[in-house]
C-alpha cells in the first residue's frame, strides 16, 4: 500500500454484500472507505443492492445514492470497476457484458495479480445449495438474518447505555452455531474446488458475510466480507500481496452509530440539490427500473 494525497492506494480492491436498499447497510462507512482509498481495479462482487428487500418495500436514503455516485465517479476517473452481481442483486445478471456508466457488468472475472497469480472472481451463491435448490428457504433465512440484525441493534443499545463496547450478536451466533460453522467450511472448500477445476491459483468471493484469506491446499481462498456487520474489504498491494482490511477498526469508527460526520466534498453538493437524485444518473434510473420490473415479475 502507498499513500497518495492522503488516500490509501492499492492495486486492486474487492468489496461485496453492501446491501444498499436496507437499513442495515453501513453506507456512510463505505463512503468513507471509497473516499480514502484509490485503486487500479475495483471489484464489486455481488449483493451490492438488495433487490429482495427493495421488491418488498422501497428504502433508498441519500447515503445509498451517494455510494452509487461515488462508484460511478471512480469509473469515470479511470479506475476499472467490475460488477459481478450476486443473488440479492440477481436482476443485474440479465445485463452481463454491458457497461453502465463505465462500470463493467460480468457474470464472473479472472484477475491476475502483480505477482502473476490468477484468481477467479465471483459472488459464490452458485455453490450455496440453499440458494440454488431451495430459494424459498434462502428468502426465509434472509428474514431470519434481518431479525437477528434488528435484535443486534437493540442488544447493543442496552450495552451502550451500560457502558459496554459494541458486540455483534449475529456474528457471534454465526461463528458459534455448529451448522453455521460447518456451512462456512463447506462453502470455502467448494469454492476452492471450483478454482482448482478452473486451473487458477485462487478464488475471491463474497456471499457468506465472513471475511477470510487463507490457503486451502494449493488454492488461495479469499472472501471480502460485508458492509452490514464487519465493514471489510480484500485488497491487493502493488507487489501482489493480498490482505483483509477491517475498515471500522482501522479508522476507529463506532459501529454503534454507523454514521460519518465528516462531509464528502464530492457528494455534499448533491445533497443540497435534491434528496435523492435518481434522474441525475442513467445508471440509477436503470437500477430502479430493473428492481421495479423484478417486483412486477414476482
Amino acid at each position: 500500500m502507498t499513500m497518495i494525497g492522503g488516500a490509501h492506494n492499492y492495486r486492486s480492491i474487492w468489496i461485496s454484500d453492501v446491501h444498499l436498499g436496507t437499513r442495515g447497510c453501513k453506507a456512510e462507512f463505505l463512503l468513507d472507505f471509497l473516499k480514502n482509498t484509490e485503486s487500479e481495479f475495483l471489484y464489486l462482487t455481488g449483493d451490492m443492492i438488495d433487490g429482495w428487500r427493495l421488491k418488498r418495500s422501497w428504502y433508498w436514503p441519500q447515503a445509498h445514492n451517494d455510494v452509487v455516485q461515488k462508484l460511478l465517479r471512480k469509473a469515470r476517473k479511470g479506475c476499472r470497476v467490475i460488477y459481478v452481481p450476486g443473488n440479492h442483486d440477481e436482476f443485474a445478471r440479465g445485463y452481463t457484458d454491458f457497461n453502465f456508466g463505465e462500470v463493467e457488468v460480468l457474470h464472473e472475472a479472472i484477475h491476475t495479480t502483480a505477482d502473476g497469480r490468477k484468481f477467479l472472481v465471483m459472488h459464490g451463491d452458485q455453490f450455496d445449495g440453499v440458494v440454488k435448490y431451495a430459494k424459498w428457504l434462502a428468502h426465509l433465512g434472509d428474514h431470519a438474518y434481518t431479525l437477528a440484525l434488528g435484535l443486534n441493534h437493540w442488544f447493543n443499545w442496552v450495552r451502550r447505555k451500560l457502558g459496554y463496547p459494541y458486540w455483534s450478536l449475529s456474528a457471534y451466533l454465526k461463528n458459534r452455531v455448529k451448522n453455521a460453522v460447518q456451512f462456512i467450511a463447506d462453502f470455502e472448500e467448494a469454492m476452492a474446488e471450483v478454482a482448482r477445476h478452473r486451473g487458477v491459483q485462487g478464488v475471491i468471493c463474497g456471499h457468506i458475510h465472513h471475511a477470510e484469506l487463507r490457503q486451502l491446499g494449493d488454492i488461495w481462498y479469499g472472501n471480502d466480507g460485508d458492509w452490514v456487520e464487519s465493514c471489510t474489504a480484500l485488497v491487493e498491494h502493488f507487489d501482489g500481496r493480498l490482505e483483509i482490511i477491517r475498515w471500522a477498526e482501522m479508522r476507529q469508527l463506532s459501529l454503534f452509530d454507523g454514521k460519518i460526520t465528516e462531509p464528502d466534498p464530492e457528494t455534499e453538493p448533491q445533497k443540497q440539490e435534491a434528496p435523492c437524485a435518481f434522474s441525475s444518473s442513467p445508471m440509477l434510473g436503470t437500477l430502479r427500473s430493473m428492481v421495479s420490473f423484478a417486483r412486477l415479475a414476482r
